[in-house]
């Protein structure tokens, strides 16, 4: 069955040849059916048409099989067609949950307009379900979502570093996940068992921060009256994230190199060295280097932090992502709102991808916020290419497609011909843009 089909349900028989007729004529595929009975074998929780039925028929009639419609998807839409003495009829199963009515005899256009706007709304129903489907199945595997190359290779460095005792250092942009990224890892590690601990350098006063990291005694300084324990201390057995680590004051520089290399640490106002077993994960959106070079951060510091880098990719650098992402932070949004998710439309989408996104996966994160909110005026197309140059029209295209692409795999699990079906395209040429886009089916088959 291709995609777009119409079931049509009409006990007579011309009726149900003319309205088969006029769909076809209009590049509907239909599907006819003589009886509410019939038409049920062909329904399913994901049948991606229309539903157009008389309400009159002997048997099962029309409301009956509206309501179990409703019962196997209530987002499916059901079309009814009513007789002149059906219309009150008609106007309460509205209120039921179905779609449109049609009051007999209809004009062609009444039919078709219906019809068209019913599928173009199914359309949207399934394309968002398939995002949320990979949703699913990604976030079995990684909280980090996404399916292009440069979150695929991350994904693979952390599952390389995970159950090794380096230190890790990651770079990336204001607002790129580095929070997340070193929760991940901490997740494949063997210290999950233990405290996940994360300071934000930046955001500590620099007449505490001291006190934070390293903890104090009682009586250690003014306003000191009992005993803390610090961050290192704290993540002793796991893992502790030192964020913005390029606004940490240079004269803590040689207490964290001694942290760094020892593994002991020592409270304000005490002498003794307490052994800690952490590992210790720093992120920066700077050029430590360059910062190191022009002396504003201590370069003993940086060769010892340096040890693995791990880039975190902007949202530039991985466009194709960002409809999985605005679906996840829709999701997310709707539920601690208590709202029910929008639909997303996909000239939204392509509207998101065509984006700068300087702030990111967090500037991402706030436009859904505000979209589940109402508030989404913002969200216009600001046609744009990594360069900064204004987008040609078919690198969007390209980008767009690929996500499509992407999504349908991923709902149907690697399965190429299932693929085909639900695009509506011939098994080579899927072929053609699996090659021209560098993507594989294997790596949408879920993992055992």
């Amino acid at each position: 069955m291709e995609p777009s089909t119409v079931l049509f349900i009409d006990d007579e028989k011309h009726v149900r040849l003319a309205g088969c007729q006029t769909l076809e004529l209009a590049d509907f595929p239909t599907l006819a059916c003589a009886s509410a009975e019939e038409a049920l074998t062909h329904l399913t929780p994901d049948w991606p048409g229309v539903v157009v039925t008389d309400i009159r028929m002997p048997g099962m009639d029309g409301l009956e099989l509206l309501a179990q419609c409703r019962a196997l998807d209530p987002d499916l839409p059901v079309i009814l067609v009513t007789g002149h003495g059906d219309i009150s009829t008609a106007v309460g199963a509205l209120k039921d949950g179905a779609y449109d009515f049609l009051e007999k005899p209809y004009h062609t256009e009444l039919l078709l307009d219906a019809v068209s706007k019913a599928q173009e709304k199914r359309t949207l129903v399934m394309e968002n379900r398939a995002l949320r489907h990979e949703l699913e199945t990604q976030g079995k595997h990684s909280p980090l979502l996404g399916r292009t190359p440069r979150i695929e290779q991350l994904r693979q460095i952390l599952a390389n570093l995970a159950d090794t005792e380096a230190d890790i250092l990651l770079e990336g942009e204001t607002g790129v996940g580095k929070d997340l990224v070193a929760r991940t890892l901490h997740q494949l590690s063997p210290r999950r068992h233990g405290p996940f601990v994360a300071l934000n350098c930046g955001a500590m006063p620099e007449n505490l921060i001291e006190s934070e990291l390293f903890g104090h005694e009682s009586g250690a300084f003014t306003g000191a009256s009992k005993r803390r324990v610090g961050k290192f201390e704290y993540a002793n057995g796991g893992t502790l994230l030192l964020d913005e680590i390029e606004s940490m004051p240079q004269a803590l520089g040689v207490r964290l190199l001694r942290v760094l290399q020892e593994r002991v640490v020592e409270r304000l106002g005490s002498n003794q060295p307490i052994p800690i077993d952490i590992r210790v994960v720093t992120a920066t959106k700077s050029d430590l280097k360059k910062l190191s070079d022009q002396g504003l951060f201590r370069a003993d510091l940086y060769y010892r932090l340096n040890v693995v880098k791990v880039p975190v990719p902007s949202l530039r650098e991985r466009r194709e992502d960002i409809p999985l992402l605005f679906q996840n932070f829709v999701d997310a949004a709707s539920k601690r709102h208590g709202r029910p998710a929008p639909l997303i439309e996909p000239s939204l989408l392509q509207s998101l991808m065509s984006q700068e996104w300087p702030g990111n996966v967090r500037e991402l994160q706030n436009a859904a916020e505000r979209y589940v909110l109402g508030y989404a005026s913002d969200l216009t197309p600001s046609v744009s290419s990594a360069s900064g140059q204004p987008a040609a029209l078919p690198e969007l295209v390209n980008a767009f497609e690929r996500s499509l692409i992407e999504q349908e795999l991923g709902r149907q699990e690697g399965n190429v011909t299932a693929t085909c079906e639900a695009l509506g395209v011939p098994r080579k040429t899927l072929y053609d843009k699996l090659k021209k886009y560098g993507l594989s089916r294997e790596g949408f088959v879920p993992r055992a």
